[in-house]
């Protein structure tokens, strides 16, 4: 993956800060990704993706001779960051991409994303809520919930046992395309917009 890393960034004309900052890592870092010395997590992938024009599974190497239209559910490999374990349901496109999702009771490390494009979520299980802005909505199984993701959103599990979801998202190239987590990556407050206030239970 790292080779392929390095070649996308530079057919993008990128440098690496450049890059690094769209993606929400330290120059550092992305050279380590990029020299094989680290391994992306999912949402890293997520936002790599994105900002090169490419699909995670592009980046991963998967190749598809002739895409499957159905996909079983013992077909739906996990991978799991930070908790929240995704499975793929739906072939990858240059347009979306479905995944399901189980989520864990809370927050991802306060994790807020904003980026080009809209998301679409469907609960199958649980309770959710979802914060849209400055906005809290609270969903329910059978809720679902589309939105432009250039709002600032989070989403969280309120039951004890987390919540399972349907959740699809477009797959758009853009200069501003950016994933923000909290902690070591960038901050809400570094991209012009305010993160959302914590949600009262």
């Amino acid at each position: 993956m790292a080779p392929r890393l390095r070649r996308l960034r530079r057919a993008s004309d990128l440098t690496l800060e450049a890059a690094a900052r769209r993606v929400g890592l330290s120059p550092a870092y992305l050279s380590r990704l990029e020299t094989g010395r680290r391994q992306p997590s999912l949402p890293m992938l997520l936002a790599l993706a994105r900002t090169y024009g490419t699909t995670v599974s592009d980046l991963l190497g998967e190749t598809t001779p002739e895409r499957e239209p159905v996909i079983r559910a013992d077909q739906m490999e996990a991978a799991e960051a930070d908790g929240w374990v995704y499975r793929r349901a739906g072939a990858p496109s240059g347009a979306m991409q479905a995944l399901r999702v189980q989520v864990p009771q809370g927050q991802q490390r306060d994790l807020v994303r904003v980026h080009p494009g809209e998301e679409w979520i469907h609960l199958l299980d649980g309770e959710l809520r979802l914060t849209l802005g400055e906005r809290e909505h609270r969903l329910r199984p059978g809720d679902s919930a589309h939105y432009d993701s250039m709002t600032p959103h989070r989403l969280a599990a309120t039951a004890p046992g987390g919540a399972d979801l349907l959740f699809v998202h477009t797959l758009l190239r853009s200069a501003e395309a950016e994933l923000c987590l909290g902690g070591g990556l960038l901050r809400g407050r570094d991209h012009g917009f305010t993160a959302p206030r914590k949600a009262t239970p």
